[in-house]
């Protein structure tokens, strides 16, 4: 049966928003390829899930020399980075976006494109997640996520991705209590690796090298918070904020999506504090927080 009229044009509209959405993409990855400079402090990936998919693992790839001659080595760095071709692929084939706006996208490219290849740190595996891995092309980053079936059908179809399963014990009903718990309570502005922590805000669950690695990019785009019984984020704000402070030197940037819900809002401006809060585009809140290890002392909050 051919489509009505009206569903031809909901069709077109779905493809040429989809088409324009990709296109942005595109542009996004192209600016960050060709313009980011080198980090060499960040860790190069070391654990990352392989497979003989075409997604191949591409974060040790090493940097395309200067081209001085018609060499094999100008031949293969004339192509796009195989992170950005799978990436492209990807999305061209599939009509499920994102979830974070152009916008929103934009300010993490932004920080990325000054720090890559840089060790990123993301909490929840998602549509938009072979975006921000080939994003950070040559750096390592590692998601965490809630559901565990969830990750085999990621990872299923894209093995590449570094991501491991983690638990919380926390309800979003329970955010009142446990921000006034974290307020008033002296051992969660005490920083210190969360897994010898006090403060009941603090994750400890984690693979150990999550406390281990020195992150240059955080960001909290989960666990599941938009109803009473989902986990919420109280928790991974927190240690977020917990282990950009316990980094050995320099600064951390932690990035919050959805702060447009309570949680999100109160728990970003509390324990990532108000006085680190460098940008905020829609949905998606930007804090710059150092080290605490480097400077003693250093109040929690400025």
């Amino acid at each position: 049966m051919r489509p009505s009229k009206t569903q031809q044009s909901a069709i077109n509209a779905k493809l040429i928003f989809t088409s324009f959405f990709l296109l942005c993409i595109l542009c996004l990855i192209l600016w960050s390829t060709f313009s980011s400079p080198t980090n060499p402090a960040a860790t190069p990936a070391s654990t990352h899930v392989t497979s003989d998919s075409q997604f191949d693992d591409q974060s040790t790839k090493p940097s395309c020399p200067e081209i001085t001659s018609s060499s094999s080595a100008a031949a293969t760095c004339s192509k796009a980075p195989p992170s950005l071709a799978n990436a492209l692929v990807h999305y061209a084939t599939t009509n499920i976006t994102p979830q974070q706006t152009f916008k929103e996208v934009s300010v993490s490219l932004r920080v990325l494109n000054s720090k890559s290849p840089a060790n990123f740190l993301v909490f929840g595996l998602g549509h938009d997640s072979l975006m921000w891995a080939s994003l950070n092309y040559g750096g390592r980053t590692v998601f965490l996520e809630e559901d565990k079936s969830w990750i085999e059908q990621i990872q299923g179809k894209i093995p590449s991705l570094e991501a491991y399963h983690v638990t919380y014990d926390t309800k979003v009903h329970q955010a009142g209590g446990l921000m006034e718990a974290g307020i008033g309570d002296g051992e969660c502005k005490t920083v210190s690796d969360p897994r010898e922590s006090k403060c009941q805000l603090a994750l400890k669950g984690f693979p150990a090298e999550i406390y281990e690695i020195d992150w240059d990019l955080i960001m909290v785009d989960a666990p599941t918070g938009y109803h009473d019984e989902a986990p919420g984020r109280m928790t991974a704000i927190y240690t977020a904020g917990l282990i950009a402070r316990n980094k050995e030197a320099g600064e951390t940037e932690v990035f919050v999506h959805d702060v447009d819900r309570t949680v999100e809002d109160r728990f970003s401006k509390a324990f990532l504090c108000e006085g680190y809060l460098t940008e905020q585009e829609g949905r998606l809140r930007r804090f710059t927080v150092p080290s605490h290890r480097a400077r003693p002392g250093r109040p929690f909050c400025p």
